[in-house]
């Protein structure tokens, strides 16, 4: 059985890796045969996320997007080792807990909302509410004179990072990479994947799987599948503190949508602007920075004297709501859809892109896809 998958971001790259490294036939001996195509488009959203995993802290109320989202989080101690036994251990990930900045009069329902979220999972670690002073000692450029929310157990990681090294490591177990663009082909009767042509290259395939994030409209409409995906651009600066350790600063969570984290160079990344109607508009622009910047010096004043090193824009793939895309086409026999992650894809990517692999190859996914419909 061959497997193509349409975009390597956090979702394909995870189930490329998962198919070449599991095998993708129904024997236990079978060896995998996968082929990963990218067409490299500008403002991926994987290149340019920041990657929190803290799915414990969301104001989410949809049981079906909490029980994916955690499900991801959880993934990544499995992932993480697999990679580990190919070699590949650099990318970034620290579980260096989160804070939740919450005023004193929403701070007893924000810590019983959080607690009963992360009662259920252990990865989150034990649940509590720290002062201001506590809150200010793990992320020193910070002005809050309130409470805080503290969930040990929320990680970070450099989903650039994470992404080659699945994208490698698969290779090592025998995928393929092709780089262009995609047009997925079908059979004669037009209810089956064929295979994918990328310029004069076809790879005949069994199943494909659609990855392409907010490119995944104009791929999949000519075989009459209609994803409601569209792109939504974000703006996400990085700073540098020259001298200043913050490779345990914790990830910081305003009571905005916004968002402070640190990484190990002294690097501290703040986002990230949420611009509908922007198509694939590939730009920053004054008006996102100004955002960016006043939302991260309202709550952190400390980082003013900082150095802007860059500002990533990325297109996050946004569904009809707030649930993934994610499973089989039943009109086209083998086509499979991993899609609509928006600002939580380097929390689900690897997940979803996992279970995408064990569809493609027509085992148990481990999760019920009702909700997650791709065609809804």
């Amino acid at each position: 059985m061959r497997v193509v998958v349409v975009g390597s971001g956090i979702a394909g790259a995870a189930a490329a890796y998962e198919l070449a490294r599991a095998g993708t036939g129904a024997g236990a001996g079978a060896g995998a045969e996968v082929v990963l195509v990218d067409s490299m488009n500008p403002g991926r959203a994987t290149s340019a996320g920041a990657g929190i995993i803290c799915p414990w802290s969301s104001r989410a109320e949809d049981a079906d997007w909490y029980r994916i989202a955690v499900a991801g989080a959880e993934h990544y101690p499995e992932l993480l080792a697999a990679l580990a036994e190919d070699g590949e251990t650099d990318f970034g990930y620290r579980q260096v807990g989160s804070v939740r900045l919450v005023t004193h009069e929403e701070s007893g329902e924000a810590l019983r909302l959080v607690a009963e979220h992360a009662a259920r999972s252990p990865l989150a670690g034990e649940v509590e509410l720290i002062d201001a002073e506590s809150a200010r000692a793990l992320f020193p450029p910070l002005a809050h004179d309130g409470p805080a929310v503290h969930i040990p157990g929320a990680a970070r990681l450099d989903g650039r990072a994470l992404r080659d090294a699945m994208r490698r490591a698969a290779v090592r177990h025998g995928a393929r990479l092709l780089n262009g663009t995609a047009t997925i082909t079908t059979d004669g009767t037009g209810d089956a994947v064929s295979g994918v042509r990328v310029g004069e290259t076809f790879v005949g395939a069994d199943a494909v799987i659609a990855a392409a994030g907010a490119w995944s409209p104009r791929l999949l409409e000519p075989l009459g599948v209609r994803v409601r995906v569209t792109p939504q651009r974000g703006q996400i600066m990085h700073l540098r503190l020259p001298g200043v350790r913050t490779a345990h600063w914790p990830v910081l969570l305003p009571r905005s949508r916004h968002y402070l984290l640190a990484f190990d160079d002294s690097r501290v990344v703040v986002g990230a602007t949420r611009e509908d109607d922007t198509g694939f508009d590939h730009r920053v622009t004054a008006g996102g920075m100004a955002e960016v910047l006043d939302e991260a010096l309202g709550v952190a004043p400390g980082l003013a004297d900082a150095t802007h090193v860059e500002t990533r824009i990325g297109f996050r793939p946004v569904g009809p709501d707030s649930l993934p895309l994610l499973g089989a086409v039943p009109r086209v026999a083998g086509l499979v859809v991993v899609n609509g992650l928006g600002a939580s894809g380097l929390t689900m990517g690897p997940y979803a892109g996992t279970v995408a692999a064990r569809v493609a190859r027509r085992a148990d996914p481990g999760i019920d896809l009702t909700p997650y419909d791709p065609l809804r």
